[in-house]
């Protein structure tokens, strides 16, 4: 498992390790929901300023991974899009680092709220962003009447 030490980094969205973690994370939305996640992205949202895409390194392990985007018709808002922890790195609090990590960021280069899409065969989900001081609001954009959809949004 490498060491304990957690060194989170950006990384551009093109980069290898980066497709990795997203096509894992897509493979576990087919096992829990029988499709990929087929919201539109584009590489460019998680190129700075319009957003980033961070990796938690634990030594040549990378272990999560979470991203942020502007969200174009709000400005001063941006959206969490990929948080994922590789199995074997579960349960020991890297989704809420990441998450907090993301705000901070968030936070410094002036967003003002968070938005956020997860699914209702997501309980670690569902658990996690309530505890972070998220609040469910209706569903938005891409996601708007998708039944396996929950919304939730925070003020930075």
């Amino acid at each position: 498992m490498g060491t304990d030490v957690l060194d989170i980094r950006e990384h551009r969205y093109d980069e290898t390790v980066v497709q990795e973690l997203i096509a894992e994370l897509q493979a576990e939305y087919v096992v829990r929901y029988g499709d990929e996640d087929r919201s539109p992205v584009d590489a460019a949202d998680f190129t700075p300023p319009r957003g980033f895409f961070l990796i938690a390194w634990r030594g040549v392990d990378a272990v999560a991974s979470v991203a942020m985007r502007a969200v174009d018709d709000e400005p001063g808002w941006v959206e969490v899009k990929r948080l994922y922890v590789r199995p074997p790195h579960r349960r020991q609090g890297l989704a809420r680092a990441m998450l907090r990590g993301a705000e901070e960021r968030a936070r410094t280069a002036g967003y003002r709220r968070v938005i956020l899409e997860t699914g209702t065969e997501q309980p670690e989900s569902l658990e996690l962003y309530p505890s972070e001081g998220y609040e469910e609001i209706p569903q938005y954009g891409y996601y708007a009447g998708q039944p396996h959809s929950v919304c939730f949004g925070k003020t930075l």
